[in-house]
């Protein structure tokens, strides 16, 4: 059964959260939303060398400050030139995009179909993968020439994948539930031999004694 990314009850409606927030944002205002997920990106990525500089320093005693420096200097001039060209990393970022829902799309599918063999799946829940699959396809192929048209689509898309992930998180809890009923852990075997007191490796070991006394006998 298929259960990445599901297994831990919390990822699947992290990510569907994440993404809802994302795409109303992208929907609301997609003339500027996009410039600004690309400068915050820069500012992460620029807070992030300044930490490394930091901790690089205050732990210099224990070695490894060469490679925290060049981790500070690689973050700080990749944010500086995302601020410097943002048009272009959000021209970038869109294709991001349009992989990854093409990813998550094919991926809900795959998870949707190994649900449906320990609970009801009905057609209608493949509609939302399909669109968000479809959207990444849309974005990558960019059939649209204005930015703020395709920021549009993006979140759209970005949207459609969370509502689709609250609902294959959901649906996979369900089929988890009902799979751990119907094939329970081999572990749980071991775990009641080990409450009833009984020691397996010494009726192996005196089997294999046993059968040494008769092979000296003969």
């Amino acid at each position: 059964m298929i259960t990445f990314g599901f297994r831990n009850r919390f990822s699947g409606w992290i990510r569907a959260a994440i993404a809802v927030i994302i795409g109303c944002i992208m929907v609301i205002k997609p003339g500027t939303s996009l410039m600004f997920l690309v400068k915050v990106m820069a500012a992460i990525l620029i807070a992030s060398g300044i930490v490394s500089l930091v901790y690089g320093v205050a732990n210099r005693r224990n070695g490894g400050l060469g490679l925290l420096i060049f981790n500070t200097v690689v973050d700080i001039v990749l944010g500086v030139l995302i601020f410097m060209f943002p048009d272009v990393v959000a021209s970038f970022v869109i294709i991001v995009i349009g992989v990854a829902l093409l990813v998550f799309g094919i991926f809900q599918i795959a998870a949707m179909i190994s649900a449906s063999a320990f609970v009801p799946v009905t057609a209608w829940s493949f509609l939302l993968p399909v669109i968000c699959a479809g959207g990444g396809v849309l974005l990558l192929f960019k059939p649209f020439d204005a930015a703020a048209t395709m920021t549009l689509v993006a979140g759209i898309a970005i949207l459609v994948y969370g509502i689709s992930e609250l609902f294959a998180s959901w649906k996979m809890s369900r089929a988890i539930h009902e799979y751990d009923i119907k094939f329970p852990s081999s572990s749980a075997g071991k775990d009641r031999g080990k409450d009833s007191g009984i020691d397996y490796s010494e009726v192996k070991d005196a089997e294999f004694e046993k059968a040494g006394q008769d092979k000296e006998q003969r």
